[in-house]
């Protein structure tokens, strides 16, 4: 027999390794992982799934909200923390907001102005005022402080623009504060704190974060979202200040409401890695069976 080109014998050698290696990574490997998969970690494997009345109702690997249609949080249901994934807990946009701790000031919406898709101006909110209005809101929700750190009595950032950025200040506007609200503060070094105009360009002034004297009671991880946007936990001490709540609108003794969140808790990883952490979803579903 004629020999083959030497060509044609490449291809032909490219060809075989293209049918084995599919046909070892591409089928015999993949196949194996999920048998040893469903084998030793079947719960795992296929979600996590949880079940209401034979149901599937969410997973105990991802968070979910427990809002009313308007986005309202039911009051009878623990809440879980924010989320920045998509319209919240949306697995195929899992992110985080990527804002860090110098995003402090906001952009104030300009009255009759329109975005680039012919809406309303909603301008936007830095971390700083997100966490606040948050901290704010669940104050309002669970019956305690919302006050923090850094943040105004209306919930937004204690964030000041003075003028010059060097020398003595001959001007101090409350920036994320929009115009006729009062500003959190006075005076600022003996001058008068303006409220914020809407559109006007303070960039050339210094800013300047103002601390106060209020205490978090409002633990950080209800008004922060995970890296993920998927965390379905919350901290022990969320959930204890939610308990109250929770207890009133069901009708049931807080201690029983307490001992549903010990039963719903899980130790640090390891013994000593990370925090004791809640999950919602199965707690929830603990205080719907009673």
């Amino acid at each position: 027999m004629e020999r083959l080109p030497s060509w044609v014998r490449q291809h032909l050698a490219a060809l075989r390794a293209l049918i084995v290696l599919t046909l070892i990574l591409g089928a015999a490997y993949p196949l194996l992982v999920t048998g040893v998969a469903q084998a030793v970690f079947n719960g795992n494997a296929n979600g996590s799934i949880i079940d209401k009345g034979g149901k599937p109702v969410g997973s105990a690997l991802i968070g979910q909200k427990f809002t009313d249609a308007d986005g309202n949080p039911v009051a009878k249901y623990f809440q879980s923390r924010p989320s920045a994934a998509g319209d919240g807990y949306d697995p195929t946009s899992t992110s985080a907001s990527n804002l860090g701790p110098e995003d402090i000031l906001d952009t104030l919406p300009v009255p009759g102005a329109k975005d680039d898709e012919g809406n309303p101006d909603e301008g936007k909110q830095s971390l700083l005022t997100q966490v606040c209005a948050r901290s704010k809101a669940i104050g309002e929700l669970d019956g305690v402080s919302g006050a923090r750190p850094y943040c105004t009595p209306d919930g937004v950032g204690a964030v000041l623009k003075v003028f010059p950025a060097v020398g003595t200040v001959t001007r101090a506007v409350s920036v994320n504060q929009a115009c006729p609200a009062a500003p959190f503060i006075a005076t600022y070094q003996g001058v008068k704190v303006e409220c914020g105009k809407p559109g006007e360009d303070y960039a050339a002034g210094r800013t300047v974060a103002v601390r106060g004297d209020a205490k978090a009671v409002v633990p950080a991880d209800a008004v922060t979202a995970s890296g993920s946007g998927l965390d379905p936990d919350i901290s022990q001490a969320y959930a204890e200040l939610q308990a109250p709540r929770v207890a009133k609108e069901r009708g049931m003794p807080l201690e029983k409401v307490k001992q549903l969140i010990t039963e719903n808790t899980t130790g640090r990883f390891l013994g000593f890695m990370g925090d004791p952490a809640v999950n919602v979803l199965e707690l929830n579903l603990a205080l719907d069976r009673g």
